[in-house]
């Protein structure tokens, strides 16, 4: 596959809500630093902002951001902004809500219910946007949801928001949710060094759901927010080497193939790793290597 083929479209389709997307969508938090959201450090800002641009160029029409995607240098919301608008009528922004500042700037992991309509707001902001296309609740912890859901599901009614979802949920959480107003996805950490039978079993509650199940960290596995440290089991890189591939590109595979539901938004600043990203999406695994690499 040349660079002139590769395109977002080869890895399917699929939809949030009344909105369909190509399944290989992009990620914002690697460009405001490599660490944990506010650290770490960030890409140049042209190079930044060129990324985006060729992500969108290469067919990504799902940009996965938030405002608490930050760095002392870096606004990840900013960049879209920058890089993006005027929008095309076929991006959807995806954004979350839940962790962010408190008014002293220390780290909040877990806003008040009445705290959310200007967490929405500080997004729609720093987009240019008036409504925002998807916000996922972030939760912090197995506990209710209710009242945070309930809190976005009222932004929902009054036209902030088009549609909702969830991310680091069990199923009992993704059900107490659902029973107030329509998931369109869920995002959870799950890869495959990470997996989880909680993270199997809401994979598959989505699935029979119709809910797109939008994996973090599909790359990184074990690294999270700090990145994959290079190491990759044998049979990742046998796989690789047979399809000419890096052990990055069949991770990512791997995680289109767990089932036509489950969307990736995996994120770089780097322009060559975005277009091995997006080429990720037209690999494709036989039965016996899945098997292997299950």
């Amino acid at each position: 596959m040349t660079s002139e083929t590769i395109n977002a479209t080869a890895a399917g389709t699929w939809r949030l809500g009344d909105l369909t997307v190509n399944r290989l969508g992009f990620g914002t938090m690697r460009l405001t630093g490599s660490g944990a959201f506010h650290q770490g450090t960030p890409s140049d800002r042209d190079r930044s902002l060129g990324v985006l641009r060729r992500a969108v160029e290469l067919g990504v029409d799902h940009i996965d951001t938030a405002a608490f995607y930050f760095s002392s240098l870096r606004s990840a919301n900013e960049l879209v902004n920058s890089a993006l608008a005027p929008y095309p009528d076929d991006l959807v922004i995806v954004t979350k809500v839940g962790p962010g500042r408190d008014p002293s700037g220390e780290w909040l992991p877990w806003a008040r219910p009445e705290q959310l309509r200007g967490q929405v707001e500080e997004n729609l902001r720093q987009l240019g946007r008036d409504h925002l296309d998807v916000v996922n609740l972030r939760t912090h912890g197995r506990h209710s949801i209710a009242e945070h859901f309930g809190a976005l599901a009222a932004l929902r009614e009054a036209g902030l928001v088009r549609h909702l979802g969830v991310s680091d949920v069990d199923p009992d959480q993704l059900a107490e949710a659902q029973a107030i107003a329509p998931v369109v996805c869920v995002q959870n950490r799950y890869a495959l060094d990470t997996r989880s039978e909680v993270g199997d079993d809401v994979l598959r509650i989505c699935g029979e759901q119709g809910i797109a199940f939008v994996p973090f960290f599909a790359i990184a596995g074990e690294g999270g927010r700090k990145g994959a440290d290079g190491t990759h089991e044998a049979e990742v890189l046998d796989i690789a080497r047979a399809h000419g591939a890096s052990p990055a590109q069949i991770r990512l595979a791997w995680t289109l193939h767990r089932g036509p539901h489950v969307l990736a938004i995996p994120g770089t600043g780097d322009p060559d790793h975005l277009v091995e990203n997006v080429a990720a999406g037209a690999i494709s695994l036989s039965d016996d290597e899945l098997a292997r690499l299950a």
